[in-house]
């Protein structure tokens, strides 16, 4: 019975050295590489895309869709080059995929160049390829029975390994063509020598370094052999034609296209009775793969590759269309090989004879289960609720994390290849809320600068009122006393009496400022005590005189608990002079004043209203400021709302104002919201108003 890993992907699991790495600084997570790994063997962590290397099949999905170039493969070419300098004979092996690669050459020139390298000899892997069809074709006829998985493609048999071990058993047990090509060089030449593949494969590289009995060095692709041309100063112009080594191959050269290993082994795939199929592309092969496992069709040989034929392959740097690559490889072959074929006639097969019966064109797999734990449906339910996930209806399944479905990224996350962070709706969501509370922290500290900003006015009025205060309230009082011992003397019918009089009263009107500006600066003791709020409002509205066209109407119907600890003395001062302004504030024509009375379990919040004409919007950032007054001259002091302030502010407390004087657009008047705790110090303390 198959096993399953037991455990989530762990980061200190023995390393395998990285074919494929992602360059940090040019990552952009958009998660593309995410979509199209077939094995899902990319890990996002810290905002990165990271190749897990003993899940990767080396496909090269991953390197071709990154626009960024983030994603690089190992390069070999300065290890083909060293190999260059040894002193044991050098073969290049060719994919057959070249004309699609090297378009602007003939293959004579390409040959001439790889000569001009310093490689001895030059082959064609397609010959590799017609030995592996001709294999192909014997193990089908010698198994009627028994369904087989095609091994052609490197990507394909890891994929299998890692996560399908179950198949193994119908892997065709065939060398790659390369491998073919590799023994059968030897073979023919000397076993001890040094063999580079070129191809358009980085799954190549795998399958070389993986197993032992390919006997191949190092593999290049196409793109790094452009770049070795370039290091190396090799010039087409300066370079000698030449021709590939034999043996020269025949069909098999066909193995680059999709479908091309039946057509070089006499076999094609039969839409009536599905004895043969082919799949290619990261969708289809793993799409068929899964079907093949549930038994949903039972073909005689499932040939499957990674990519749209190996003339897509990750390593080749062409930017034509799939059609025109197909077209290069068929050109190729037409003008260059059937032409030899039927001109040898059975004498080209007779190449084959005396090398297969020498080499041994078998191979082996091993199970190299790769595959996670799935989670439980809590399990995932648990992680789609931390993305956001609750309804069914929520699940977009828009693949912008790179999976198909919300469910498989959650499955994701659970086996630690994904983050929550990955989903793009969720993550839009949260900065949307995160945008909110930042224009609301905004606003409050812009409320929190103004407050500074007045209490900072406050302070230094302060200052210079408590020293105005005295300075004057001497010299005050003595013209005041004089004036009134004069007007207690003078004869009331005397010209003079009434200018008197003026003395006295304006002297009285100045002694007012001058203590209200005492009341502003001096240092106030606040002293907290348990009071009904309710009660003490309606109080202090006993006090108040008010005209007969001013009505008072007070809502306390919101208050739960109405005991506060406050200093009574000094809120009823608060809530008189706001009142008294308002009343001010709507005549002649009278109105209307509400006070609005509600708490919190921390909290008390009165609200006083008025149907006034409101307060001009450059005059609200002054209204708290000493001696700053609208009213007419002699009809107020500028002092009652800085007190209000200073005495809302001692209670650790805060008041704002909201005013509207445009009648269009709603009704005028102005409103006093004050907030203070219902708990404080029941000590006397100090505060100096700030």
């Amino acid at each position: 019975m198959e096993t399953i890993s037991e455990t989530p992907i762990e980061k200190n699991k023995e390393e395998q050295e990285p074919l494929i790495t992602t360059i940090g600084d040019l990552c952009k997570v958009c998660y593309t590489c995410v979509r199209d790994c077939p094995a899902k063997a990319i890990r996002i962590e810290s905002g990165q895309a990271e190749v897990i290397t003993e899940r990767c099949i080396a496909c090269g999905n991953c390197v071709k869709v990154c626009s960024q170039n983030a994603k690089q493969y190992k390069n070999s070419i300065e290890e083909v080059k060293q190999r260059l300098h040894s002193r044991k004979k050098k073969a290049a092996i060719i994919a057959p995929s070249f004309p699609a690669e090297f378009t602007e050459y003939s293959h004579q020139i390409l040959v001439g160049m790889l000569r001009s390298c310093g490689f001895d000899y030059v082959c064609e892997v397609a010959f590799g390829a017609d030995l592996v069809a001709s294999e192909y074709r014997t193990l089908l006829e010698n198994n009627p029975d028994k369904s087989f998985i095609g091994t052609t493609c490197p990507g394909i048999v890891a994929y299998v390994e890692k996560y399908y071990p179950i198949l193994i058993e119908n892997l065709a047990p065939i060398i790659s063509p390369m491998g073919a090509t590799a023994r059968a060089l030897r073979f023919v030449h000397e076993d001890d020598m040094e063999i580079i593949f070129i191809g358009p494969c980085i799954a190549k590289k795998a399958e070389a370094a993986r197993d032992e009995n390919v006997l191949v060095n190092t593999v290049l692709t196409f793109s790094e052999l452009r770049t070795l041309f370039q290091e190396l100063a090799i010039n087409p112009e300066q370079t000698a034609d030449s021709d590939f080594d034999a043996p020269r191959p025949g069909l098999g050269a066909l193995f680059s296209l999709s479908g091309g290993i039946l057509q070089a082994a006499n076999m094609k795939e039969d839409l009536l009775n599905s004895n043969i199929i082919c799949a290619d592309g990261k969708n289809n092969f793993v799409e068929a793969l899964k079907e093949f496992q549930k038994g949903s069709f039972a073909p005689k040989l499932l040939e499957l590759l990674c990519c749209k034929g190996c003339v897509d392959g990750a390593g080749m740097s062409c930017e034509s269309s799939g059609f025109t690559r197909r077209n290069a490889v068929g050109d190729y072959v037409n003008k260059n090989l059937i032409q030899a074929m039927t001109e040898k006639g059975d004498d080209f097969n007779s190449q084959y004879d005396e090398i297969v019966a020498n080499i041994d064109m078998t191979t082996e797999f091993k199970n190299d289960d790769h595959r996670l734990p799935d989670p439980s449906l809590l399990e995932i339910a648990n992680i789609l609720k931390k993305m956001g996930k609750l309804k069914p209806e929520d699940e977009l399944d828009c693949e912008a994390c790179g999976y198909k479905t919300c469910r498989e990224h959650a499955i994701a996350i659970y086996k630690g290849l994904a983050e929550n962070e990955m989903c793009l709706p969720n993550t839009i969501e949260r900065l949307k809320k995160s945008l909110k509370d930042l224009n609301l922290s905004n606003d409050q500290l812009e409320e929190t600068k103004q407050a500074l900003f007045n209490a900072e006015k406050l302070a230094s009025m302060g200052q210079l009122s408590a020293g105005i205060a005295h300075e004057i309230n001497n010299p005050l009082g003595v013209i005041l006393l004089n004036s009134k011992i004069m007007l207690d003397y003078m004869d009331q019918n005397s010209e003079d009496y009434e200018d008197i009089e003026l003395i006295v009263e304006q002297a009285e009107r100045c002694k007012k400022i001058v203590s209200g500006l005492l009341d502003f600066a001096r240092k106030n003791k606040v002293i907290l005590q348990p009071e009904n709020i309710i009660k003490h409002v309606n109080q202090c509205l006993k006090s108040i005189i008010k005209n007969d066209n001013i009505e008072i109407v007070v809502n306390s119907a919101k208050i739960a608990d109405s005991e506060f600890e406050i200093d009574k003395d000094q809120m009823a001062q608060v809530f008189t002079n706001l009142v008294i302004n308002a009343s001010e504030a709507m005549q002649p024509n009278g109105g209307t004043i509400h006070i609005e009375l509600s708490d919190t379990e921390d909290e008390l919040t009165v609200v006083v209203k008025d149907d006034g004409p409101g307060i001009l919007e450059e005059y609200r950032n002054k209204i708290f400021e000493p001696l700053f007054t609208t009213k007419q001259i002699g009809k107020g002091t500028g002092l009652g709302l800085a007190v209000t302030y200073g005495i809302i502010k001692m209670h650790h407390g805060q008041i704002v104002v909201e005013s509207n004087t445009d009648n269009e657009s709603a009704p005028t008047g102005t409103q006093f919201t004050i907030k203070i705790p219902r708990k404080g110090d029941m000590k006397q303390w100090e505060t100096m108003i700030e």
